[in-house]
């Protein structure tokens, strides 16, 4: 069986929100006083969250991605890895962070099963981190980079939200990163996903921008991309990193989206953008079947939307913001 769309998008690839807490506010996700947090009972157990992953694998699902809010403030995530990978053996398992716990984690994550570490960080600056973050963190964050490489959970990708006039000045920084550590930087356009709904348009900068002023320094040429929204390049004089643009706002991949969400509370969304979602837990706990919860999910994806409306006249903002979601 497939998860397939009307459309003839088939989803491979899913996100699983494992907490929506976060212990930082980036200021383009949460406000600073933080959100009213789901209660304990509310979130997925690591075994419904095993026992769903299973179901899906059995429909397709190649690779798992956790996230959060932060992820690794929920306890014993290694279990979670180690779970996954005992029931999807050849799935591809990452984690999207903040970085702040990763140091002390790795390895443990590592030895569980986990492939790679994605880690967010918007600025390269220490005052600047902080004024985005709300939190004095950038050496631990570093620090969490360099035992994610030191235990080979790599290639190290970085996340960088890029907003005009907050970090924008910092694009060819992360370049020059990139190019000493080896790390592959992805730059992401600002999308409206903030809880506080202080995105405007203004504040978004193009990939296609950030590309040029790159090129401005270091000459880039596209490379053979990976499966998933990034457009990469590596360095024409060949040094080592990669630099990739994941463009939602002003040049969405919706036609090649391969994605699904599974959030916290046990809801799978098609789309990051989507206005519906269907619940999963509650027919989970009321005792359906395997087959039963597939069914639900494969009906969730056939509905799944051609594309989001980010820069139409008739875009809805998402009810849940992206820390309740999960990125």
């Amino acid at each position: 069986m497939r998860l397939v769309d009307s459309f003839g998008r088939v989803a491979t690839d899913l996100r699983i929100s494992v907490t929506d807490k976060c212990n930082f506010r980036c200021r383009y996700c949460m406000p600073p006083e933080g959100l009213p947090w789901l209660a304990k009972d509310e979130l997925l157990t690591f075994e419904e969250i095993v026992r769903l992953g299973s179901i899906l694998v059995a429909n397709g699902i190649q690779s798992f991605k956790l996230t959060g809010g932060e992820p690794l403030v929920r306890k014993d995530l290694a279990l979670l890895v180690a779970g996954l990978r005992n029931v999807a053996p050849d799935a591809d398992i990452s984690l999207t962070t903040n970085g702040f716990l990763l140091a002390d984690r790795a390895r443990e994550l590592r030895m569980a099963g986990l492939d790679r570490a994605t880690v967010s960080c918007d600025s390269l600056l220490r005052h600047r981190f902080a004024e985005i973050t709300l939190r004095d963190a950038l050496d631990e964050v570093m620090r969490g980079l360099e035992a994610a490489a030191a235990e080979g959970l790599g290639p190290i990708k970085i996340n960088t939200v890029v907003m005009r006039g907050v970090n924008d000045d910092e694009v060819v920084s992360f370049a020059e990163l990139a190019r000493t550590a080896d790390y592959d930087i992805r730059f992401i356009e600002y999308m409206p996903l903030d809880a506080q709904d202080e995105w405007k348009a203004d504040l978004v900068v193009p990939g296609a921008e950030i590309l040029d002023e790159i090129g401005r320094h270091y000459p880039i040429r596209a490379i053979s991309a990976e499966p998933g929204p990034a457009v990469t390049y590596g360095f024409v004089d060949g040094a080592p990193g990669k630099i990739g643009v994941i463009s939602s706002v002003t040049a969405p991949f919706c036609e090649t989206c391969d994605r699904l969400r599974l959030t916290s509370d046990g809801h799978l969304r098609a789309c990051l953008f989507a206005l519906d979602e269907v619940d999963l837990k509650g027919p989970l706990r009321a005792g359906a079947t395997d087959e039963e919860l597939a069914e639900i999910a494969r009906a969730c994806v056939a509905k799944k939307w051609a594309g989001h409306h980010i820069g139409r006249p008739d875009f809805v903002k998402p009810s849940r913001s992206m820390s309740m979601i999960g990125g």
